[in-house]
């Protein structure tokens, strides 16, 4: 009897232990440092987070041309540029997927779909999968907030960018936007974690 015991609690730690280990437990938290990277951009030049001289921080997107929810917030993600680039927070776009499961997903695509789009933020490659794992990105799209600081590149926002990806309009909280506002006041930012609502990054 205590031997069926003892297989029924490591069986019931077994299966917990398989649902709480998430890959949202891997990558970077709020305060951790974000190390560079060096990614291929759809110009063919190669750009890293120490190239912004002149930048506060950054908003970086990991996003792509194939998920729905990617594309629904693609005019959104541009605003976000246009809007903070010249205050010190520029986006910078990388595409994570595996382009063999998701050939839409190829450099050459992201040209045609920067150009169509008029992206005027870098749209970079993560060849061989090395930058999103780091991160812990999960979805497509999911936004990690840096703010430039002595120690380095500091994670201050994690999650989504605002609470309605189906219809811009209708948007109550703006996560993202309010975040930047925060760093750029020199205020504590009041929601620093949201769940990304998106496609899951193919691998």
């Amino acid at each position: 009897m205590n031997t069926l015991k003892l297989f029924a609690v490591m069986v019931l730690t077994l299966a917990l232990s398989v649902f709480t280990a998430n890959t949202e437990d891997d990558g970077y938290k709020i305060g951790d440092v974000a190390t560079d990277f060096s990614l291929e951009n759809i110009d063919g030049k190669m750009v890293s987070l120490s190239d912004f001289k002149d930048a506060k921080g950054f908003i970086v997107v990991f996003t792509c041309n194939t998920c729905p929810y990617a594309v629904a917030y693609e005019d959104r993600v541009e605003a976000l540029n246009k809007k903070y680039a010249d205050k010190g927070y520029p986006v910078v776009a990388i595409m994570p997927n595996n382009t063999d499961v998701k050939p839409g997903d190829s450099i050459d695509e992201m040209k045609a779909r920067a150009k169509a789009k008029g992206f005027t933020f870098p749209y970079l490659m993560d060849k061989g999968q090395k930058i999103y794992p780091q991160y812990g990105a999960t979805k497509t799209p999911h936004v990690y907030l840096l703010e430039k600081t002595k120690k380095g590149n500091v994670v201050k926002y994690i999650g989504a960018i605002d609470d309605n990806y189906k219809d811009a309009s209708a948007v109550k909280t703006k996560y993202v936007e309010n975040a930047v506002d925060a760093l750029l006041k020199g205020k504590e930012i009041e929601v620093k974690e949201t769940r990304a609502i998106g496609c899951t990054i193919k691998v």
